[in-house]
C-alpha cells in the first residue's frame, strides 16, 4: 500500500462521518488517461475532500507556502502535491502540471484559484483553459456542494467530460476554454443544490 493510499483510507475515516459525503457522478470519471478534474473552491477541506472521493489518485498544486509548514511540508509531497508560486506566472508549476497530465494522471484543480469567501462561484483563472487546450485529457467538472457542517450532508458531484473536440479544434483562448469549464461547474451546483 502506498502512503497516498494509507493516508486517503485515514483521511476518509476521519471525515466521512462527520460531512456524510453523498457522491455523485462517480461513474462519469475515466478510468484511464490523463484527466483535469475542476471543482468549485469553499473550504480548506476541498483537496482533500475532492480527492478521497475520486475513483483515481489525485494530483494538486498547491499554494508553495505550505511546503514549508513543519511536518505538513514533508507529507504534502507523499500526498501527490506538488508547489505552486500563487499570484504569477509559475512554469515550473505549469510544465509539472502538463506531464502529470501527459503521464496519464489526475491533476486536480480549483479554477478560481482561491477560496470563495461567500460559496458563490467566483471567475475561473485561465490556467484550466491552458491545461485542457495543451494536452488531450478529459476535462472532469466537480462541485462540492455545502456547507461543511458537521453531521450535515456534504455533496460531492463528478460531471460528464467536457466536450473539447471543438474548443481544441478552432484554437479557443484558454480565458474562454475556462468560462466554458466553469459553467458546467455551476450548472453541477444549480442541479444539486
Amino acid at each position: 500500500m502506498t502512503f497516498y493510499s494509507f493516508a486517503k483510507s485515514v483521511v476518509y475515516g476521519v471525515l466521512k462521518p462527520i460531512y456524510r459525503f453523498e457522491v455523485i457522478g462517480r461513474e462519469h470519471f475515466p478510468k484511464e488517461g490523463g484527466v483535469l478534474l475542476c471543482s468549485n473552491h469553499i473550504h480548506n477541506f476541498d483537496p482533500p475532500v475532492v480527492g478521497i472521493n475520486a475513483p483515481r489518485p489525485v494530483h494538486f498544486m498547491a499554494k508553495e507556502e505550505l511546503f514549508s509548514v513543519p511536518i505538513l511540508g514533508k507529507l504534502v509531497p507523499h500526498l501527490n502535491a506538488f508547489p505552486v508560486k500563487r499570484g504569477m506566472s509559475d512554469r515550473e508549476a505549469l510544465r509539472k502540471g502538463l506531464a502529470v497530465l501527459k503521464e496519464g494522471h489526475v491533476l486536480g484543480l480549483f479554477p478560481e484559484g482561491t477560496r470563495s469567501q461567500t460559496g458563490e462561484l467566483k471567475k475561473g483563472l485561465a490556467g484550466a483553459g491552458f491545461f485542457a487546450l495543451r494536452t488531450e485529457a478529459a476535462i472532469v467538472p466537480c462541485a462540492i456542494i455545502g456547507p461543511y457542517k458537521a453531521f450535515k450532508k456534504l455533496k460531492v458531484v463528478y460531471g460528464k467530460p467536457i466536450n473539447m473536440e471543438s474548443l481544441r479544434e478552432r484554437k479557443a483562448s484558454a480565458e474562454e476554454t475556462t468560462e466554458i469549464i466553469m459553467g458546467e461547474i455551476r450548472r453541477l451546483i444549480d442541479e444539486h443544490r
